[in-house]
């Protein structure tokens, strides 16, 4: 099937690679199919709307950029993505993108989970934390300035 998306213009996705978020993410409830589409040549994977074409985030593997980034993650977030294994779990974190591009930060207080096996998908707002809505991607890049 054919979506039309904000960074790879028309693109052909298979239909069983769309991930359902159940309760849509926050700020878009009414958006519950998304899909994995890579950013070529580049550490950063976009989160597609599958429905709306303007809506894609640009997201890392948090763990690359910020080592010692840990959470747990409630039963009843476990319940609804139907974990049984780490192994089914993929972690994204989503990115306000800046220009200059060093001024990037990453949300670390709502990463995006994913039961990559059953194709399920939540954003957990993470409370009681020390991480917030904007980390520095490139903090040492700041403090050079």
């Amino acid at each position: 099937m054919k979506i039309l998306t904000k960074y790879h213009g028309e693109y052909e996705i298979n239909e069983k690679d769309i991930i359902q978020f159940e309760h849509g993410i926050p700020g878009f409830l009414e958006e519950k199919q998304f899909v994995l589409l890579p950013l070529e040549d580049t550490p950063f994977i976009i989160l597609q709307s599958v429905k709306t074409a303007e809506l894609g985030f640009v997201m890392i593997d948090p763990f690359s950029y910020f080592k010692d980034y840990d959470f747990e993650l409630d039963d009843h977030s476990i319940e609804q993505l139907q974990l049984s294994s780490a192994k089914e779990v993929a972690v994204y974190v989503i990115l306000t993108v800046a220009d200059p591009f060093d001024n990037t930060t990453a949300n670390l207080q709502a990463p995006i989970v994913l039961n990559y096996e059953k194709k399920l998908g939540k954003q957990v707002i993470l409370t009681n934390t020390p991480y917030k809505t904007k980390h520095r991607l490139f903090p040492e890049k700041a403090a050079a300035k």
